[in-house]
């Protein structure tokens, strides 16, 4: 029998927000965190805008010495899962340490380290690169460092499937848990690639919104003059729970985590499959894993990521899965609209939301949505959060490379 699993905490670094109540605060008012963009020189760039993280202090999170030896994406990821611990009334020193285990990925790693550290040696020879430099890029440093921060001896792994990578690592320490080889699953995402390399390879793919105008009006999920992603940065880290063990503790349910599927398009290196048959089988996988019928979800927190192909293939998915009537009336929603993309990280940051909107029965919205697209046509909560009814809600990620990934929460039962 496998075990039930549930969400006990919550953590995140996003663009809209340091902190999950921040976040989650600008969800509700459909608030952009996407400006010009600063961590690159946008002169030389189509795109000038992105979506960063403002006035992040990893030293609140890790000490001086530390954080000289990690690079930005591990940082965000240590103090996304402190956030996730300390939400979640953890004590790990009453745990035992072999149960618990942390499954965090992330898409690109630490870009920021290569570039400095490749700029050193070509001014200054190889003698002066960092004897750190390796544990500061590769990306399974940011689960490493997460257990060597919290003691947890676990399983302990690390997912790298470009977009999709969150919703991955949260599917994959949900069947951990669920087999019984851990109590406690630490699982999300990290990322923070904003630099001239990043950014530039993005902006040379034309994969990035070139909306310079208006900044804040740049990532348009499903409208009609959608022309791109914004490039955001970030982490979102959830706690997941055997359910006995989060009973006996008393801990705070935030919902159920029920279903997660995964699938590949085997298409392309970049472009989802144009009938959107991967999104449609990892959607249905998902259901299916879950128990759950199309007509009783309430609501999809889409990958929306503002491309113009993307937006109209998963909304060809969505309507597979769900077919007429059901996906007319179903809520769709992309926050990315609000936090931009944050790549391997938006999985877990957009769980996180998922989780929310089932707790507080709000559906987010998807702002920036004024010129409707003929091709996107479903309920997409355009430009205001809604109170509805959220019983089911899935989570989508589709990832260059043709990653697809879904998981599916429930409202918790008892």
């Amino acid at each position: 029998m496998k075990r039930r699993v549930v969400l006990t905490g919550v953590g995140c670094i996003t663009p809209i927000g340091s902190n999950v109540e921040e976040a989650w605060d600008s969800v509700l008012k459909g608030k952009s965190g996407t400006a010009r963009v600063t961590q690159v020189d946008p002169q030389f760039f189509s795109s000038k805008v992105s979506a960063e993280v403002k006035n992040f202090d990893p030293q609140k999170y890790l000490s001086a010495k530390q954080v000289k030896k990690t690079d930005r994406f591990v940082q965000f990821a240590v103090a996304g899962s402190k956030m996730a611990v300390e939400d979640s009334g953890l004590d790990f020193s009453k745990e035992d340490p072999h149960l618990c285990g942390v499954l965090v990925g992330s898409g690109i790693g630490g870009l920021h380290t290569i570039e400095e550290q490749h700029k050193i040696l070509l001014e200054k020879g190889p003698s002066r690169v960092s004897p750190f430099l390796i544990p500061m890029l590769i990306v399974n440093m940011a689960p490493g460092q997460i257990a060597i921060e919290l003691g947890l001896k676990g399983p302990n792994n690390c997912v790298a499937t470009a977009c999709a990578t969150g919703s991955h690592a949260l599917g994959d320490a949900f069947k951990i848990i669920q087999r019984g080889e851990a109590i406690i699953m630490l699982a999300g995402g990290t990322e923070a690639c904003i630099t001239p390399l990043g950014f530039g390879g993005f902006d040379a793919m034309k994969a990035l919104s070139t909306h310079n105008d208006e900044p804040d009006k740049a990532s348009r999920p499903f409208d009609k003059t959608r022309n791109g992603f914004v490039m955001g940065e970030g982490c979102g880290v959830v706690i997941l729970e055997e359910l006995e063990h989060a009973l006996k503790r008393n801990a705070k349910i935030y919902c159920e985590m029920v279903g997660y599927g995964m699938t590949s398009d085997a298409t392309h290196m970049t472009a989802p499959d144009p009938e959107g048959k991967g999104a449609t089988r990892c959607m249905v996988n998902t259901l299916s894993d879950a128990s759950i019928k199309p007509e009783e979800v309430d609501y999809i927190n889409a990958h929306g990521t503002s491309t113009p192909l993307n937006d109209k293939v998963e909304t060809i998915a969505i309507k597979k899965v769900f077919t007429e009537p059901v996906a007319k009336k179903l809520m769709v929603s992309s926050t990315k609209s609000m936090t931009g993309h944050l790549l391997g990280a938006a999985g877990g940051v957009e769980a996180i939301f998922t989780a929310l909107a089932i707790k507080y029965q709000i559906a987010p919205p998807t702002i920036n949505l004024k010129h409707p697209d003929p091709e996107c046509d479903l309920d997409y909560v355009p430009n205001e959060a809604r109170k509805a009814k959220i019983r089911i809600a899935l989570s989508d990620s589709l990832g260059f490379g043709g990653h697809n990934a879904a998981i599916c929460l429930k409202q918790f039962e008892g």
